[in-house]
């Protein structure tokens, strides 16, 4: 597994206020459909620091565990699995009219062995495991978007 996977969204809010939600990694069990639990080590979230996640899809249950390999305030926040190797990222660019958030999941160097086989005998094969990212990936990011963007609005 080797494809760059990518969604992105508009989110009526300044890259500050995206930042202060999307960098809170200890949430994303609350938006995403797959990460149930990621638990920050150590203090709070900076470069280096090493997550451990739980991931959930039907009946499947899974632990991983990440360090933080990017880390820019109000711009990017970056992820490396340590059992599949991927890299996930939340990218802030500042429009016209608030903030763009690009969530991406790269395999740079392809994935490990046990997860292409877990993928390929346990969770749909690679095409529709894909597809099914895309949607989670879609889906967190409406749910980063609807909890900024109420976060914003009610402090005005």
């Amino acid at each position: 597994m080797t494809n760059t996977l990518e969604a992105s969204i508009e989110i009526d809010a300044t890259p500050e206020a995206v930042w202060k939600v999307v960098s809170d990694l200890e949430r994303m069990g609350k938006w995403s459909p797959q990460c149930k639990v990621m638990k920050v080590l150590g203090g709070p979230v900076r470069q280096g620091s090493r997550t451990v996640n739980v991931n959930k899809k039907g009946l499947l249950v899974w632990p991983t565990t990440s360090k933080v390999v990017r880390f820019e305030p109000n711009r990017a926040i970056a992820w490396r699995v340590t059992e599949n190797h991927t890299i996930w990222t939340y990218e802030l660019t500042a429009t016209g009219t608030g903030t763009r958030v690009t969530e991406r999941r790269e395999a740079p160097t392809g994935t490990t062995k046990v997860s292409s086989f877990l993928v390929d005998k346990f969770m749909g094969g690679t095409p529709g495991f894909e597809v099914d990212m895309i949607a989670g990936m879609n889906l967190t990011l409406s749910r980063i978007k609807s909890e900024t963007e109420a976060a914003t609005s009610s402090a005005r």
